[in-house]
């Protein structure tokens, strides 16, 4: 890539989420140009054609707010939510050659979008706690360390979805009378309006009741008041996904590095009742973690991504992206 090309081509970062889609211009010096918005892509969701339109949608308006032409694009970097196995290549490469963008690109799990734009090095690992929970991870080599991603069905809990579950599972003993009584179960009462104990289990073991993510911040109301099975939850979730970080951490042999941690999510917006028990179990393993709050917008990532796929460090333009994408309205991911 020549100069004269870097000087009158672009930069086109896309950060695919199951509840929304960014797509981020930038020239080849970082600086922003145009931002494009539509709803959630993750394939596992919406399916191929939503996760195609999304992208679709998304990256046609951050070219009209940008005035630039699709063919005036030199990269294309995209961070997907619902990739995780390489068997899924084939629907990944489908839906972005039919984007007809035309040039060079590179994909990856959305997770590392947060390793990419939050970490000082580009390095280290990236934990996510929100809806549900992730780990992904890559070091100076650029060897990828991971854990699944799929839940409690694989035993991976730290997420709002899985408080939930736990407190589900809290609930239900309380009723057989194996564990204690706790004041999850008015909580839960009291959100699914039914008349007594015995009808809240009968219809979550039916299906009658959804108990969604959202309710994770009770439990953490609750666990703030005092409730010893809240806060047997908050902490077992807390240690149980720093766990999942020290597995990652083992994968690349950083335990005895200095690497970022990048924390991503809602949970770890909750303070230091989750905070503490996660960072004492990640430091007793790996001492020289440093653990940081991601500050900027994943599709950041994105963007450093498509640059990285020319050449271009993308360490010499993240602080202009950085800066420069703060006059845009884009929102930090932050939610349960």
């Amino acid at each position: 890539m020549d100069n004269k090309q870097m000087q009158h081509g672009y930069l086109l970062g896309v950060d695919v989420g199951s509840s929304k889609t960014h797509a981020l211009i930038t020239d080849c010096s970082g600086k922003t140009l145009g931002f494009g918005e539509a709803g959630g892509g993750n394939h596992d969701v919406v399916g191929v054609d939503g996760f195609k339109h999304a992208m679709q949608r998304a990256i046609q308006s951050a070219i009209q707010t940008a005035r630039i032409q699709s063919e005036d694009v030199l990269a294309l970097g995209l961070g997907i939510s619902g990739y995780d196995w390489p068997s899924q290549d084939g629907v990944m490469v489908e839906a972005i050659e039919a984007l007809e963008i035309g040039c060079p690109y590179q994909y990856t799990n959305d997770v590392l979008l947060g390793l990419i734009a939050g970490s000082s090095e580009g390095w280290g690992v990236a934990v996510v706690a929100g809806t549900g929970n992730n780990v992904r991870g890559r070091n100076r080599a650029g060897q990828v360390g991971r854990i699944t991603g799929n839940s409690v069905y694989f035993g991976e809990i730290g997420g709002g979805s899985e408080i939930v579950w736990l407190t589900q599972v809290a609930v239900t003993h309380a009723w057989t009378q194996r564990s204690p009584k706790t004041a999850l179960t008015q909580m839960l009462i009291s959100f699914t309006e039914a008349p007594n104990e015995f009808e809240l289990i009968q219809g979550i073991a039916t299906g009658y009741f959804h108990l969604p993510p959202f309710l994770a911040e009770e439990v953490f109301r609750i666990a703030q008041e005092g409730d010893r099975v809240a806060l047997d939850i908050i902490n077992t979730s807390a240690r149980e996904l720093a766990l999942n970080v020290n597995a990652v951490v083992r994968q690349l042999a950083l335990h005895d590095e200095k690497f970022d941690l990048v924390m991503i999510g809602s949970i770890f917006q909750s303070g230091e009742i989750y905070l503490s028990p996660f960072r004492e179990t990640v430091l007793a393993f790996a001492p020289h973690a440093n653990l940081v709050h991601l500050t900027v917008p994943p599709v950041v990532g994105s963007v450093l991504l498509a640059a990285q796929t020319i050449g271009i460090e993308p360490g010499t333009i993240k602080d202009t992206v950085v800066s420069s994408i703060s006059d845009y309205p884009i929102g930090n991911d932050q939610e349960f």
